[in-house]
C-alpha cells in the first residue's frame, strides 16, 4: 500500500510510500488517505499525526501525471479522481487531531496540498515547495487555493500560483508557507505530546471554524472553553503547576 500509518505512542505517523515515482499520488492514494485518518481516529491516545515520505529525501511531486494523462479522455474517472482529492483534503484539513507535515525534498503541486492541509509544516534544509498546476495547463482546486491564501496571503499565493516557482526552505518559512525549519520532526512532536490533547483538539477546532468563516462566539465555541475548567485535563495541569511537575495529561 502507498499510503501506510503506524502508531508511535501518542504520534501517528502516515507515510507516502512510492519513492520509485517519486511518491506521485495515484487516485487509488488519494482514496487511501481519509481511510488511513479513519483508523487513525479510531486509536486512543493520539496527540499528533505527522505525514511524511516513508523513504527519507522525498515528501511528495505531486499528482502523478501518467495516470491522468491514461485517463484524459475518460470523465467518469476524472470525476471519481476530483472527489477523491476533495475528500481526502477535506478531512485532513479538519481532522480533529493536530497534524504535521514533514517536508524533507520536494513538495509540488498536489504533494504542496496534502502540506497545506495539515495544521504545522516542518521543512528540513532540502525541502522544495512549488504548487505548478499553470505549468501543465490545469487549475488548483478552490479550497487548496484557501488553504494556500490563508497561510501565505493573497500576494504571495498569486505569486506562487501564476509563476509555478519552486521555492527552498529559506523562502518557505519567509512567506509562511512553512513553520519550522529543521531536520527532524522530533522537536515538535515532543512538545504536542507533552501538552494536553483536549485542550488542542478545542483550539483545533475553534481555528477551523474561524478559518471557515466564523467571526464571532457562538454556542459550541463558550461550551468548549467552559466546560475545559471541569475537565480532567484541567485539574491535573493546575495541579502539576502547583507541585511544580511535569502534567501527566490523558484526556
Amino acid at each position: 500500500m502507498s499510503i501506510h500509518w503506524q502508531n508511535a505512542g501518542r504520534t501517528a505517523y502516515l507515510h507516502i510510500d512510492r519513492p520509485q515515482r517519486r511518491n506521485s499520488i495515484t487516485l487509488d492514494m488519494w482514496r487511501a488517505i481519509p481511510e488511513a485518518l479513519d483508523e487513525i481516529e479510531g486509536q486512543d491516545g493520539i496527540r499528533l499525526v505527522i505525514i511524511q515520505s516513508a523513504k527519507p529525501g522525498l515528501f511528495s511531486a505531486g499528482a502523478d501525471i501518467h495516470e491522468l494523462l491514461e485517463h484524459r479522455d475518460d470523465a467518469g474517472w476524472k470525476a471519481e479522481n476530483q472527489a477523491a482529492i476533495s475528500d481526502a483534503q477535506h478531512r485532513l484539513a479538519r481532522f480533529p487531531i493536530p497534524t504535521a507535515a514533514f517536508v524533507d525534498g520536494d513538495c509540488i503541486g498536489g504533494g504542496c496540498a496534502i502540506a497545506l492541509a495539515c495544521d504545522i509544516r516542518v521543512a528540513s534544509e532540502r525541502a522544495r515547495f512549488g504548487i505548478t498546476p499553470a505549468k501543465l495547463g490545469l487549475v488548483y482546486p478552490f479550497h487548496d487555493i484557501k488553504l494556500l491564501a490563508d497561510l501565505v496571503g493573497p500576494g504571495q499565493a498569486k505569486r506562487l500560483l501564476f509563476t509555478g516557482d519552486i521555492i527552498d526552505h529559506h523562502e518557505a518559512a519567509r512567506i509562511g508557507l512553512a513553520e519550522l525549519i529543521s531536520n527532524s520532526p522530533d522537536e515538535l512532536r515532543s512538545s504536542i505530546e507533552a501538552v494536553s490533547g483536549s485542550s488542542n483538539i478545542s483550539m483545533k477546532q475553534m481555528m477551523r471554524s474561524w478559518l471557515d468563516g466564523q467571526i464571532s462566539e457562538n454556542a459550541a465555541t463558550k461550551s468548549a472553553f467552559a466546560n475545559a475548567f471541569s475537565g480532567e485535563d484541567f485539574i491535573e495541569g493546575t495541579t502539576a503547576f502547583t507541585q511544580k511537575r511535569k502534567p501527566d495529561f490523558r484526556g
